[in-house]
């Protein structure tokens, strides 16, 4: 390809040519992103399940990059383009030089590689660049073909990365045009909050369908995800073939969001042999749409063996797909605090997330920082403050007794308040406020 035609493909996506549209800002995730660049000189690595937004973060940074350093300082590419013929590692190298002959940065450029995994060999030239100092690099490509494990082998440690979820409660918000940046606005809003957590509850918060007015398209822009995720980043990925056996299991997950799950179990169930299940399992946790949360044991070995509780990406899928959400709207917002919570942690390696189990009765979720375990939370849709005391909170004192855990907390749907008992005190936060990082 001539290096003036790959210049007019670039200029369309380019700031010093045509632009791109950039879309709502998610300010925390650009920030994040801005923060790494001007800090040590690492890749950054974009990853995340298929449209929650990653594209368009991209392109955020490379328009504020843009503004800071100049036009002609940022490359945006994304692979997906039609018009790059060929996927070899030489199609990268020769934008590279059309870029730095043609358009003449006249500092250290910045490189945002979209879809990188489109390019066979695509880590030796990123490697290579950075090595020299010649650029800053920020990566990106679909979930499953680039997830952080991959990533960490491919860049030998050289990345920083970033997981991208759909959006939290306080984006879909801003999304919505309801902003809440302190309590005095909760307060003044609370009626349009909780009107936007019960569709948040129920379509979740991909960008695409947050922005989408008819439920009837909602449901199936939601259905697509759910399906391209299964082909594109499932089944071609890892070549499977038993895809029927594939999307069985991945709508029984769906359906059972929140629930302890085990693979001998399942495969009873479902009549397919354990080992593909643990399989499958994996392949689908590689792709962000579900996730495991384990059971806390302090023996490994039992932690391992124990059941694991499955949760959606997105309570949207999970309900447009398997899960009737106003059947058990309380597993629904388990799920959406499981997200969240893996959402809020996800930078931070030293805090591991479980449930726990004692005499038979959970608590929904340990947090855990190193060897401390920091807050004990269970998550209820009861409304009656006597149903919260007889279900709730024995398993809760207990657990605390045994784990050494004084912060306990209880996210409920409209509840606030506070128990004292056995000395202790349980914190009642509703799930809105919670969310918002508005509780006190």
């Amino acid at each position: 390809m001539r290096k003036e035609e790959i210049i007019s493909i670039l200029s369309d996506w380019n700031f010093w040519g045509k632009g791109l549209d950039t879309g709502r800002e998610r300010g925390n995730y650009l920030n994040k992103v801005l923060s790494f660049l001007e800090g040590v000189e690492k890749i950054i690595s974009i990853y995340g399940v298929r449209r929650s937004g990653k594209s368009f973060l991209l392109r955020q940074v490379a328009r504020k990059i843009s503004e800071e350093i100049g036009r002609n300082n940022v490359l945006y590419v994304n692979f997906e383009e039609v018009r790059f013929s060929s996927n070899s590692v030489n199609t990268l190298i020769d934008i590279h030089d059309a870029y730095r002959e043609f358009i003449r940065p006249n500092r250290k450029p910045l490189l945002i590689l979209d879809e990188v995994q489109e390019i066979r060999g695509w880590e030796r030239f990123v490697r290579s660049l950075h090595e020299r100092g010649e650029a800053k690099i920020v990566v990106s490509g679909s979930s499953a073909k680039l997830m952080s494990e991959e990533l960490a082998t491919l860049l030998s440690g050289r990345d920083i990365p970033v997981e991208v979820f759909p959006l939290s409660f306080s984006e879909f918000l801003e999304f919505k045009g309801v902003e809440v940046r302190k309590m005095e606005d909760a307060v003044i809003k609370r009626s349009e909050i909780i009107q936007g957590l019960r569709e948040y509850v129920e379509f979740g918060g991909f960008p695409e369908v947050v922005l989408e007015s008819s439920e009837e398209r909602r449901k199936a822009i939601l259905k697509r995800y759910f399906e391209t995720i299964l082909v594109k980043d499932v089944e071609r990925r890892f070549k499977v073939r038993e895809k029927e056996s594939l999307e069985f299991l991945a709508n029984f997950y769906m359906t059972n969001i929140s629930s302890p799950v085990t693979y001998s179990r399942i495969s009873k169930f479902l009549n397919i042999p354990k080992k593909t299940i643990e399989r499958f399992s994996s392949y689908l946790a590689t792709s962000r749409v579900l996730f495991f949360i384990k059971r806390f044991s302090q023996k490994l070995k039992e932690q391992e063996k124990a059941a694991r509780k499955v949760y959606s990406i997105d309570t949207g899928i999970s309900n447009a797909v398997g899960f009737k959400i106003f059947e058990n709207y309380g597993k629904a917002i388990e799920n959406i605090v499981a997200v969240e919570l893996v959402r809020r942690y996800s930078t931070l390696p030293t805090v591991k997330i479980y449930y726990f189990k004692i005499d038979e009765k959970e608590v929904d979720f340990i947090l855990m920082d190193g060897l401390e375990i920091k807050q004990l939370i269970q998550v209820s849709y009861i409304s009656s403050m006597n149903e919260v005391e007889k279900r709730e909170v024995e398993a809760l004192l207990r657990a605390g007794e045994k784990l050494k855990c004084k912060n306990l907390t209880i996210i409920t749907w409209d509840l606030e308040s506070e128990i004292i008992k056995e000395g202790r005190s349980i914190k009642l936060t509703p799930l809105w406020k919670w969310l918002l990082n508005l509780s006190t």
